[in-house]
């Protein structure tokens, strides 16, 4: 066991000696030589183009937190703040409507509640009794009808209530991820163009030309 770990480590260690030297010996690429050559190609008509240049996008780390705070403080606030604007009249008509169907519901209901409590306790000075001819005699609603409509109301606003929800937490998801995605280079200003290219060979120094496919954004 010793042998062989010893063996394997000498290995190692000629191998990483060989490599330090190998990479050593290979010259550092000159600048002024790279200059000239270039100066050399421009004379002759061939412009050198980096084509590694990317279009900067300023990133604000804290953007999509404050989209976020906004939404929740006031849903639409963070559209608003990531200059969709748009989006925040659609954000109040769907949450305005789930919070209106939630109240006429939630009116509807109580209505029917107090009518079946009353009928329950033997009054039948309701709204729902006999409210057409007021004389009386013939309940309009009776106590399985109110029941059957107290049971509906509650569901229906219940449901109001969960939609209503689900789009303020809608809201700020939406503010959040539009704010993250607001960061990334989405140009769609993109061309690409045949150009040709230089390249200087780091061990020999000589230049190698060819052509390039360059993508502009």
């Amino acid at each position: 066991m010793s042998k062989s770990f010893v063996t394997a480590f000498l290995f190692v260690l000629c191998t990483w000696v060989v490599s330090a030297q190998e990479k050593d010996s290979i010259p550092d690429t000159n600048d002024q030589e790279i200059d000239s050559l270039q100066n050399d190609l421009k004379k002759q008509g061939i412009i050198i183009v980096d084509t590694l240049k990317k279009k900067k996008v300023s990133i604000n780390p804290l953007g999509p937190s404050k989209a976020a705070f906004y939404s929740a403080v006031f849903p639409g606030l963070g559209q608003i703040y990531n200059k969709r604007y748009w989006k925040a009249p659609i954000v109040w008509g769907v949450l305005g409507s789930a919070i209106a169907g939630y109240l006429f519901n939630d009116s509807q209901y109580k209505r029917a509640r107090t009518a079946f409590k009353r009928r329950q306790a033997g009054f039948i000075d309701d709204e729902f009794y006999d409210n057409f001819n007021g004389q009386g005699t013939i309940p309009n609603l009776d106590i399985g009808d109110l029941q059957t409509i107290q049971e509906a109301r509650q569901r229906d606003r219940d449901l109001w209530l969960v939609g209503a929800i689900a789009v303020y937490i809608l809201n700020i998801v939406d503010a959040n991820v539009d704010a993250h995605l607001k960061q990334f280079n989405v140009d769609e200003d993109l061309s690409f163009d045949m150009q040709p290219f230089l390249d200087v060979d780091p061990v020999t120094n000589r230049p190698n030309y060819g052509m390039a496919v360059v993508v502009r954004f």
